[in-house]
């Protein structure tokens, strides 16, 4: 599908950005690769691993609209991963948090509409269902915004959908890090801010490979959420370090106690499919979209009024050697 297209990423050289070039590289041969991002040590660490004829690196914030929209010339797909995410941070410096997630969110739009883009993916979070904390209300706007684009592009091919997912073990400033640094400096014990705490878990690869796929699958206007398995957060102490004990520290401003992917209110737009959720549209389009069949022929069905897929109800969870396996992948 990527072969001899141009693709930009935003928040390029992030975790995610990063393994998605790694594996977009591996798998297909694009035209152009484009990375945007504002930090210009990162970008020059990331040119020695990725020099590729291919690889472009613009220096630019989505915060600019008119740098999005030179950078994005020429474009056929993008993937918006560029967020500001620490849920703390946020809720200390709310405003900045706005500016980048939901003003940078419409400059993404209004730049792919401009340059005609065909397809676009915005990546989302959990945190973003039945948001508590402001990270999470900025990519439910973010969310709403990139839905609605579909409903603004007139004559043109552009496609806006979101892939929203749990936490990426291993990504930087993920507790696997936090708790890996803490063992490695011989802590006595590692912070547990609830025991009763659950979380969805990813790898950074099943995510690449989830938003690649959905990029053939998707019409325009669909959530995409994968189903992936749940685990208390004190497992994955123990599966780390067996041999220390937990201090239960509270929960951090803005934290919840479990994640939820899709909302019981949501439960009238979701369909379930044999290895992931959408949730439609609350909005119709110009366009029709039978949403229940996606363009790779898959069909899924509506869930049951009330659903409610979280971390804490959820049919799959990790064990400990299944988690230190995963660990060993990342």
């Amino acid at each position: 599908m990527f072969n001899g297209k141009n693709i930009l990423i935003t928040g390029g050289t992030g975790s995610f950005g990063k393994k998605f070039i790694e594996i977009l590289l591996k798998k297909f041969q694009p035209n152009r690769v484009i990375v945007y991002s504002r930090d210009e040590l990162k970008q020059f660490e990331m040119s020695m691993v990725f020099n590729q004829p291919c690889m472009r690196y613009f220096i630019g914030d989505v915060r600019d609209g008119e740098r999005l929209k030179e950078a994005m010339q020429g474009v056929d797909y993008v993937i918006h991963a560029a967020a500001l995410k620490q849920v703390p941070a946020a809720e200390y410096n709310p405003m900045e948090c706005i500016k980048t997630n939901i003003h940078g969110a419409e400059n993404v739009i209004q730049a792919a509409l401009y340059n005609h883009v065909d397809k676009i993916i915005a990546l989302s979070t959990d945190k973003a269902a039945n948001p508590v904390n402001l990270y999470g209300a900025t990519k439910l706007a973010s969310d709403k915004l990139f839905i609605a684009a579909n409903n603004i592009v007139g004559k043109r091919r552009s496609r806006f959908s979101v892939v929203r997912y749990g936490n990426v073990i291993g990504s930087r400033g993920s507790v696997v890090p936090v708790f890996q640094k803490m063992i490695n400096d011989g802590v006595k014990e590692l912070p547990i801010t609830d025991a009763k705490m659950t979380r969805f878990l990813i790898t950074l690869a099943q995510g690449v490979g989830f938003v690649i796929k959905n990029f053939e699958r998707m019409q325009g206007g669909e959530i995409f959420i994968p189903k992936i398995p749940s685990m208390y957060m004190t497992d994955l102490a123990k599966a780390m370090a067996p041999e220390l004990p937990h201090k239960i520290i509270g929960i951090r401003p803005g934290e919840k106690l479990h994640e939820t992917m899709c909302p019981a209110d949501d439960s009238h737009l979701t369909y379930e499919f044999h290895d992931h959720y959408v949730i439609s549209p609350t909005i119709q389009f110009a366009f029709q979209v039978d949403f229940s069949r996606n363009l790779l022929g898959e069909n899924g069905k509506k869930v049951n009024q009330g659903f409610e897929y979280s971390s804490d109800k959820n049919a799959e969870w990790l064990t400990h050697e299944q988690f230190r396996e995963l660990l060993k992948e990342v």
